[in-house]
């Protein structure tokens, strides 16, 4: 489904000139399986999560990035939403004036649209929005906030996931999902999760900790160091991180 080959990956500064993030990154995610990235502060984490999304500020220098045999590189980000990728946020933006189901309706519309589907009525989409919404225990009177507008960091992670559960992509990117939130909020969180999980659907969580993965249990865990992917191998191998953390990878900051 996402097929990562070498790749490399500069961030463009001011100056004209780039700083080497990711130096040779290889990993493969099928469909059906939840894949986890570990890895200390600065290693290119979440830069890799920018990049399959389609931000700009950064140069690919070497390698290449596949989903479902389309080269990521060549598609905006518009295009790799409508194809099934889906961001969620380690740091959600507020979108000032922009009612939340107002936006997530005009979201799930525009990826039909370009998938040339007719688009959700809003019956059908309020049906929709109230059954995601119950999961989360996210209320009415929230999805009339503006978008993450004076929102907990909890509950603007609850809200990330509710977008995933209304635009039913096939591939999710999780960045850091678990960051500030409490045990309660980590908890339904994971379970909104877990029920976006299919034979048709992959996943890659980015994270720092295993008590995420505690809930989410992937599949495959890769450990990220200075730019590469250091070891890859099942969920027990999170477990030794928690209980030895990132020293053997030495040099682990990027």
């Amino acid at each position: 489904m996402l097929v990562i080959d070498n790749l490399q990956v500069c961030v463009k500064m001011e100056e004209g000139k780039g700083r080497h993030i990711l130096k040779g990154v290889s990993l493969e995610v099928p469909a059906g399986q939840v894949h986890a990235i570990m890895g200390p502060n600065g290693c290119g984490k979440s830069t890799l999560s920018y990049l399959l999304s389609g931000r700009e500020g950064y140069e690919i220098i070497g390698g290449s990035m596949m989903f479902e045999g389309q080269d990521l590189a060549g598609m905006e980000p518009e295009d790799r939403a409508a194809a099934g990728m889906f961001l969620s946020f380690q740091y959600p933006v507020e979108i000032p004036g922009v009612p939340i189901l107002t936006f997530v309706k005009e979201a799930l519309n525009a990826q039909r649209r370009a998938r040339g589907e007719d688009e959700t009525s809003t019956p059908q989409f309020m049906k929709l929005a109230r059954e995601a919404a119950a999961q989360l225990d996210i209320t009415h009177e929230m999805l009339k906030r503006p978008v993450n507008v004076d929102f907990s960091g909890g509950e603007k992670k609850r809200m990330e996931i509710f977008q995933a559960l209304m635009l039913q992509p096939k591939f999710l990117i999780l960045d850091e999902t678990d960051s500030g939130l409490d045990i309660d909020a980590l908890k339904m969180v994971a379970e909104g999760v877990n029920t976006l999980r299919g034979k048709e659907r992959g996943m890659l969580v980015i994270t720092h900790y295993q008590r995420l993965l505690d809930y989410l249990k992937p599949d495959v865990v890769h450990v990220m160091a200075a730019g590469c992917i250091r070891e890859t191998g099942g969920p027990e191998l999170a477990l030794k991180l928690e209980e030895a953390g990132y020293d053997k990878y030495a040099g682990g900051g990027a």
